[in-house]
């Protein structure tokens, strides 16, 4: 059974900084990564990293987040620095196999307060 257990979401005056992880348990991914859903909004891609440890990110968050993963835990992180009111969103963990099958985390509130 797939599990994508996430943590480190909460409340943080704007310029702050968090740090997301995601723990998988079930399969071996090839890629995991980050997206986010703001209210009224659609789910967009934060960040995703590769097993090889290749990188892809949104341009709204270059420079500010950076993404990263230990493959011994099947874990992927996202650190979150210089944060803006419109980071706030529920930021979801996603974890794709080679095979193609996608899963998703339950989703962590981040709230940024100005």
């Amino acid at each position: 059974q797939v599990q994508l257990v996430e943590s480190g979401g909460g409340l943080v005056q704007a310029g702050g900084s968090l740090r997301l992880s995601c723990a998988a348990s079930g399969r071996i991914f090839s890629t995991m990564g980050w997206y986010r859903q703001a209210p009224g909004k659609q789910r967009e891609l934060v960040a995703l990293i590769t097993s090889g440890g290749s990188t892809n990110a949104a341009d709204s968050v270059k420079g500010r987040f950076t993404i990263s993963r230990d493959n011994a835990k099947n874990t992927v992180y996202l650190q979150i620095n210089s944060l803006k009111p419109e980071d706030t969103a529920v930021y979801y963990c996603n974890a794709q196999t080679v095979g193609g099958s996608r899963y998703w985390g339950q989703g962590t509130q981040v709230t940024v307060s100005s």
